[in-house]
């Protein structure tokens, strides 16, 4: 595994913010999150968000997180389909249905 691939969690590249939100005073609230980290860009497969822009959707919400852990699983929740590579993609093949009755099963 590369740091890279370390780096990159669920499709989210969060890179030197992630340090940054680790490093904070928890629990903390969504506005004081956005107020100092908003701008911070995280990558994703189609490019990059701002933190601000990811969690855009819980701006009327009263947030409070109680650590960098559950500051960082909101963050991928919330970037949903953004940090998906390619959709419908599948290396299990295309048939859940056997090829036929006599093959052993692994």
């Amino acid at each position: 595994m590369t740091d890279e691939d370390d780096a990159r969690e669920h499709g989210v590249e969060f890179g030197d913010i992630e340090d940054e939100l680790e490093s904070m005073d928890y629990p903390v609230d969504h506005e004081t999150v956005i107020d100092r980290h908003g701008d911070a860009e995280i990558g994703l497969p189609k490019g990059s968000a701002s933190l601000k822009e990811a969690l855009e959707p819980l701006q009327d919400e009263e947030q409070t997180y109680q650590d960098a852990d559950e500051l960082t699983t909101m963050i991928k929740n919330m970037v949903g389909d953004d940090a998906v590579g390619r959709e419908d993609y599948s290396d299990r093949g295309t048939s859940t249905e056997p090829d036929s009755d006599d093959e052993e099963s692994l």
